[in-house]
């Protein structure tokens, strides 16, 4: 444990980027190894748009960084959070328990409310408009998202007490999970029911994806997949039923333009049976 928390505490830029390049690598050479479905589409001209909010995202989290650098240090001075109100406990209890309330804060309640709150659905569901959900689809997320998503990491951070070890090593899982259940592989059906007793799947998370309600309404987890099935949000739907996209933008010129998904917050708002 001391050294994770050693490694977690000083973690490089250089390797959190690593992990991200890495990550993206290895689901998109499994992708094509064991895909789940057949696209036709231009994958480099879709990786594309989808790199360009991947490095808006990376863009934005290094300049608000001292903020969650602020807000850590803050917990552990003023003694504030759940962490630092609980009693003496062993190092690998409270990483659990840190994690399991990060995610729920900072991943399944914060999905479930941009899905509830219309203006934090005008940026969310750029993420929804790509209708061929790979890997590279795990950061697709207009920059006002990133910069909304940051907020609410800082707001986590301080109701969990989070020091700021274990806010990294949360953002470093959450990265990889989120590349693994976008990622557009074929897990076999007993590997991803183990798996997704405790973790989101890809299989669980596709669901997510389907174009209409109340299939988009459901299955907000992102790392832990238990979250879904306490609160009655765990959907299913076989892979040959899954539509991917949003009603509102089904155009390719639309959802496939990069010009086109920076102004989507900003257009009229347009009502469908997936908004």
């Amino acid at each position: 444990m001391n050294e994770i928390i050693s490694y977690f505490s000083t973690i490089p830029s250089s390797h959190r980027s690593l992990l991200l390049v890495g990550g993206i690598t290895i689901f998109w050479w499994i992708e094509k190894a064991f895909p789940l479905f057949h696209f036709q589409y231009q994958k480099w001209q879709h990786a594309g748009i989808n790199f360009f909010f991947t490095f808006t995202t990376i863009a934005i989290n290094f300049v608000l960084a001292f903020l969650l650098l602020l807000s850590t240090n803050w917990t552990q001075v003023h003694h504030f959070g759940i962490l630092n109100w609980l009693p003496e406990m062993n190092t690998l209890l409270q990483m659990l328990i840190g994690l399991l309330v990060l995610d729920f804060i900072a991943a399944y309640f914060v999905h479930w409310l941009q899905h509830q709150v219309p203006f934090l659905w005008r940026f969310h569901l750029i993420h929804h408009s790509d209708t061929w959900i790979d890997t590279t689809s795990a950061n697709r997320h207009h920059p006002g998202e990133s910069v909304l998503r940051f907020a609410f990491t800082c707001l986590a951070v301080i109701i969990v007490g989070c020091p700021l070890w274990l806010a990294f090593l949360y953002q470093s899982l959450s990265l990889v999970a989120s590349q693994f259940e976008h990622a557009n592989i074929a897990l076999p059906k007993k590997l991803d029911w183990f798996i997704g007793i405790f973790i989101v799947t890809p299989n669980m998370h596709k669901v997510h994806h389907h174009y209409v309600l109340p299939y988009t309404d459901s299955n907000y987890g992102n790392l832990f997949s238990f979250w879904d099935r306490i609160f009655g949000t765990y959907k299913t739907l076989s892979a040959d039923k899954i539509v991917y996209g949003i009603d509102t933008y089904p155009e390719a010129n639309e959802h496939n333009r990069l010009a086109a998904l920076l102004k989507i917050p900003f257009n009229a708002h347009r009502t469908g049976t997936g908004s």
